[in-house]
C-alpha cells in the first residue's frame, strides 16, 4: 500500500513523501525529490531525509532524482517492537519499497549503518544497484553499536522510565558532537529534526532499538563482499571519532571488492554530508562516471 502526500522537508526542494507498507505494521518513510537518473539515499538511524538536505538540492540541480528510504525503526518509519531488525530483513524491506517506487539501476548514497544495507542489496539484487557511495559506513553485521548495546542492557521498564524526549535529544546531540569535526552545524533545530521521528514515539523507538540490539544475521555480509560487482566508494572523516569505520573493515572492503576506493575528508568527522556536503556531491558525480 502506498499513501501519497505532498511535503516540504525542511530546506529540501519540494518532494513527494510516500509511506510504503512492506508488511503489516511495517511502514517505510520515503521522500522523492526531482526527476532524472535515480540516486537512493539511505540514512543512519537518526536524521532521515532531513539529514541529507544539504546534498539533495545540488543533486537535483545536476539532473538526478533523489529517493530517500528510511529503514524500519529509522527516522520517521514505523517502530514495531517485535519486527526482525536484522540487516538481512532491512535490506528486503528497502528492496520492496524501491520496487513499489519503480526504482532500479540506481546509484546509492548511504550513511553509517545504512551502508551495510546498500552493500547487502548490491549482493541480493545486482540490477537495482549501479554504485555505492558510503559515508562513514562499513560492512557492519549488526545495527547494534556498542553504545546501543550498553544503553539497552537494562530492562525495558527501567529504560523507558529513564528516557523521555528531552533525554533522547540530549544524548543524540552528545553523540553527534563527539563524532563531528566542525560542530557548528549541530544547532537546536538540527537536533529537533534529527530526532523528530523517534521523539514522536519514544516508547516504540526504545522497543525497536532493543530489538536491533538483539538482532542476529542469518548470512554474513563480510563473507559475501566479493559478490559486489559495482564500484564502491567510502568517504571517511579525517578527524578521529568513536564511530569511524574500523581499520580491519576498510582493509576487508579493499581486499574483497574489485572496484573500491577510500577517500579521507580532512576536517570532517562521521557526518561528511553535513560538514562538507560539496565533497559528497562531487564524489557522487565521480561514482556515476565510474559506473558507466
Amino acid at each position: 500500500m502506498i499513501l501519497l502526500t505532498m511535503a516540504l522537508v525542511a530546506s529540501l526542494d519540494s518532494g513527494v513523501v510516500r509511506h510504503i507498507e512492506v508488511a503489516p505494521g511495517e511502514i517505510l518513510h520515503t521522500t522523492v525529490i526531482g526527476s532524472g537518473e535515480p540516486v537512493v539515499l539511505i540514512p543512519g538511524i537518526f536524521g532521515g531525509a532531513y539529514g541529507y538536505r544539504k546534498i539533495t538540492a545540488p543533486l537535483v540541480q545536476r539532473g538526478y532524482q533523489c529517493i530517500v528510504v528510511e529503514p524500519l525503526g529509522y527516522g520517521r518509519s514505523s517502530h514495531p517492537a517485535k519486527a526482525d531488525y536484522s540487516f538481512t530483513a532491512q535490506t528486503k524491506r528497502v528492496e520492496q519499497a524501491l520496487e513499489k517506487l519503480g526504482i532500479s539501476d540506481a546509484l546509492f548514497i548511504a550513511n553509517s549503518t545504512g551502508a551495510s544495507i546498500a552493500m547487502r542489496l548490491a549482493v541480493a539484487n545486482p540490477k537495482m544497484v549501479r554504485g555505492i557511495l558510503s559515508i562513514s559506513g562499513g560492512p557492519a553485521e549488526s545495527a547494534a553499536t556498542p553504545g546501543m548495546k550498553k544503553a539497552f542492557r537494562l530492562g525495558g521498564f527501567i529504560t523507558k522510565l529513564a528516557v523521555n524526549e528531552g533525554k533522547l535529544r540530549h544524548d543524540v546531540r552528545k553523540e553527534i558532537v563527539k563524532n563531528s569535526g566542525d560542530t557548528s552545524w549541530v544547532t537546536p533545530r538540527v537536533i529537533r529534526e534529527y530526532t523528530a521521528g523517534q521523539a514522536a514515539d519514544v516508547d516504540g523507538s526504545i522497543d525497536a532499538f532493543r530489538s536491533m540490539s538483539k538482532s542476529k544475521e542469518s548470512e554474513s555480509l563480510q563473507n559475501r563482499l566479493e559478490a559486489i560487482r559495482v564500484p564502491v566508494r567510502l568517504l571517511v572523516g579525517g578527524i578521529d571519532h568513536p564511530s569511524g569505520v574500523k581499520t580491519d573493515e576498510r582493509e576487508l572492503l579493499a581486499e574483497k571488492i574489485s572496484d573500491f576506493a577510500l577517500d579521507t575528508v580532512a576536517g570532517s568527522g562521521q557526518y561528511v554530508h553535513e560538514e562538507q556536503p560539496q565533497v559528497v556531491v562531487e564524489a557522487l558525480g565521480n561514482l556515476d562516471q565510474a559506473s558507466d
